[in-house]
């Protein structure tokens, strides 16, 4: 991709402190855009940062607006925050379901809510952070996957709502990528080193994804360079969708 594709565009990342919304922060930032940063924690290295808890409509509502304020209004948002509990169907109780549905489905949602009126006035760019576990059966992140599975529903349906005004939606689904979240997993295995080689081995290309990866097909998606692409899923997954070991 040519660089400066983003120039003069102001996106929003969530989930930005760490991971992909991190390594999103850099790239968008590096092709051009000014970069807002929503996380529980500041993010030092965009253009300007607030904080809330994506379970809190009020507290989502109100750090969009500090950073509108800061900013302007939002050309591209790239929606990485996320929780992933491990368990089975019957591991948990309606709590942690629950939860899990609140920051992956509705988190998602209460960010839509916030950035869509100024959106609908200039057009723009919204891509959201599934899974691959959406696509396949995944006993032990049962929640987890579901939500993703929902997450991609509300980016197909709000796709066709939004085309009218100019307003993308896309959804990337990265497989094993190489960030925190997926080192905790392997932190909890019997045998950690064992779990991450298997874990590399279920992808064809014969490595982990990284957060690079993840940036990269973020900042195509975001940009107007994919400006006839919308309501899609795009694998990230280093071919583990084609035939899934």
């Amino acid at each position: 991709m040519s660089e400066g594709s983003m120039q003069g565009m102001v996106a929003l990342v969530t989930g930005a402190a760490s991971g992909i919304g991190s390594a999103v922060v850099s790239r968008l930032k590096g092709d051009g855009a000014k970069v807002a940063a929503l996380d529980l924690a500041v993010v030092e290295d965009a253009d300007a940062s607030a904080q809330a808890d994506l379970r809190d409509a009020n507290a989502v509502g109100a750090a969009i607006d500090q950073l509108v304020k800061a900013l302007g209004p939002f050309d591209a948002v790239v929606h990485c925050a996320g929780i992933c509990p491990s368990g089975g169907t019957l591991d948990h109780d309606d709590a942690l379901w629950i939860d899990t549905y609140s920051v992956n489905v509705l988190g998602a949602l209460r960010v839509m809510r916030a950035v869509v009126p100024d959106m609908r006035l200039r057009g723009g760019s919204i891509v959201l952070v599934s899974s691959i576990n959406a696509r396949f059966a995944t006993p032990t992140l049962a929640a987890y996957a579901a939500s993703k599975a929902a997450l991609e529903e509300v980016a197909r349906t709000a796709a066709l709502e939004f085309a009218p005004e100019g307003i993308r939606v896309n959804c990337m689904a990265p497989a094993s990528v190489d960030t925190p979240m997926l080192q905790a997993s392997f932190a909890r295995a019997d045998d950690p080193e064992h779990a991450r080689a298997r874990n590399v081995e279920r992808h064809p290309l014969g490595r982990l994804g990284t957060s690079q990866d993840a940036a990269e097909l973020a900042l195509f998606l975001a940009s107007p360079r994919s400006g006839w692409i919308t309501g899609g899923v795009f694998p990230l997954d280093g071919g583990a969708g084609v035939t899934r070991r």
